[in-house]
């Protein structure tokens, strides 16, 4: 088995992960960064319409953390929160505008345009037309393609974390602290299965929308980072908080497209199929009101009038200025025959962003030594249970700066003895894609149907039968088949399925269980 060593592994090529490679070895370490894409721009952070926080006029620290508890229903995590204020514009001007040089759209008169969304006081929303995700992450991989101490490796699935107690060959060291030293990576090009042995190691895999129904997550979204986490022992928390957003395209059949918040929160409404704005019935906010609101009451009204979707609607504003705000919208619509500035999108919700995840601190640390998580694979307690909007992006940039020079520093001021790894048993019998396709779908049906936007004891309950009996099925397939991208997908999408599950049936919260209640 081949081996490859360097001083940080960053798993992930979105914000976080790009900004902990770039912060890393701008501190002087060697980095290897490795994504299952085999283009390293294909991330979350790619999709990512709205933009990111900034700081808006009259803006302040009670306001933000005032949106931010509103829409996290007051569970986020204070210390989070503080720190995203204190240091989140400050990196953005430092990071996105002065070293990368991200476009982000201005006014007339030159200044940075700041727009509002949905749950946020004032407008202090940072943006790229409607591609402000794109953008950014361009600007972190040219960044990252041009520095002399980051290797990318894509087309590399992660299998697992290597840990001293699991991986090392010497026997004695499973009585030492649990200790991340790497990952095993599956090259898809080659078919190797190649260990990346490191003295740090960053988890920035993302989220997990995959796994249901609807989503607006890209390919590989499947919870690879959680599942791998959680078999090396760490601690995660929050993950029955998954944030659906309220409104993705719908169409009979074909991939669900992302409608930003943003078309919301410039003027949008949302209609029933009678026309009839409905949003102030169920928030004072209306239109404007957070994002498991916004969604919880689509799906209401959706049931209300017997209708597969609802409406968004902003043809009352100038064509023109609709064509220069939201072009990549426009033009999709416009490809499947829908005129955004003529008549409303039909829209309906999907899973978009997990709010748990890999338990860290303010610098990123896992409760596994030398394993940092960043992004939405971690749970910084920022989001509470539900995220505002154009958060998340900010959120991976301020903690990806810190824990990819955290994890340099600590790489340099503790040194650690690499062991020797135990070389990977290969299986050589072909894997029935047909199998793991029909296995993902009742994965997605029953996480949709189940352990969605409405979840009852008697759904969870019976998710939980479906789920442990599929996880021993898919575990003899994954153990006597050979590997491939996706084998390792579908084994950890079945390992997060049931950790979203598991968590949704303990929260005992009283907001939590009048949800379950409806």
């Amino acid at each position: 088995m081949k081996t490859l060593e360097c001083d940080i592994l960053v798993l992930g090529s979105g914000i976080s992960g790009g900004t902990a490679a770039l912060s890393a070895a701008d501190s002087g370490s060697r980095v290897i960064l490795a994504t299952r894409s085999p283009d390293p721009h294909q991330t979350n952070t790619a999709y990512a319409q709205g933009g990111i926080i900034y700081q808006g006029e009259g803006d302040s620290e009670q306001r933000f953390v005032s949106d931010f508890q509103q829409a996290g229903n007051q569970f986020c995590n204070p210390l989070a929160l503080k720190q995203l204020w204190e240091e989140g514009p400050k990196l953005v001007k430092e990071i996105l505008i002065d070293k990368l040089k991200v476009p982000f759209s201005r006014n007339k008169d030159g200044n940075l345009h700041l727009t509002k969304e949905a749950a946020h006081s004032v407008s202090r929303i940072l943006h790229v037309a409607d591609y402000t995700g794109k953008a950014i992450e361009n600007a972190l991989i040219d960044a990252i393609k041009c520095h002399p101490k980051i290797e990318v490796l894509t087309g590399a699935t992660a299998i697992d974390l290597l840990t001293l107690a699991h991986h090392s060959l010497n026997r004695q060291d499973i009585y030492k602290s649990p200790t991340c030293v790497g990952a095993y990576l599956f090259l898809q090009a080659t078919s190797e299965v190649v260990a990346v042995i490191a003295r740090e190691t960053i988890l920035a895999t993302g989220g997990l929308g995959e796994l249901y129904l609807h989503t607006t997550n890209p390919t590989g979204s499947r919870g690879d980072g959680f599942a791998m986490a959680y078999r090396a022992g760490a601690r995660l928390m929050n993950l029955e908080y998954v944030q659906f957003h309220p409104t993705s395209l719908y169409l009979e059949r074909g991939e669900r497209f992302l409608i930003s918040e943003a078309v919301r929160g410039e003027g949008g409404k949302l209609v029933n199929g009678r026309g009839e704005p409905f949003m102030k019935r169920y928030h004072p906010l209306g239109d404007l009101a957070p994002r498991d609101v916004v969604a919880k009451s689509i799906q209401t009204e959706m049931l209300k009038t017997k209708s597969a979707c609802v409406y968004l609607d902003i043809s009352e504003r100038d064509p023109e200025w609709i064509k220069k705000r939201f072009p990549v919208i426009y033009n999709h619509c416009l490809e499947i025959g829908i005129d955004m500035t003529k008549r409303p999108i039909p829209v309906v919700p999907a899973a978009h962003y997990a709010c748990g995840g890999v338990a860290v601190d303010l610098d990123g640390r896992t409760s596994i030594n030398r394993l940092w998580a960043v992004g939405e694979v971690s749970c910084t307690g920022a989001h509470g249970s539900n995220r505002l909007a154009s958060s998340s992006l900010l959120e991976g940039l301020v903690w990806g700066k810190r824990a990819g020079e955290s994890a340099s520093r600590h790489a340099r001021e503790v040194p650690i003895q690499l062991p020797e790894i135990r070389a990977w048993k290969k299986e050589t019998e072909r894997a029935d894609l047909d199998l793991i396709h029909q296995d993902w779908l009742t994965i997605r049906e029953t996480m949709w149907n189940y352990v969605g936007l409405i979840r009852t004891a008697k759904r969870l309950e019976r998710a939980q039968n479906i789920f442990s009996e599929l996880q021993k099925e898919i575990e003899q397939f994954y153990g006597e088949s050979e590997l491939s991208d996706e084998l390792i997908g579908l084994r950890h999408g079945i390992q997060t399925a049931l950790l979203v599950l598991h968590a949704a049936r303990l929260n005992r919260d009283e907001v939590y269980q009048a949800l379950l209640a409806d």
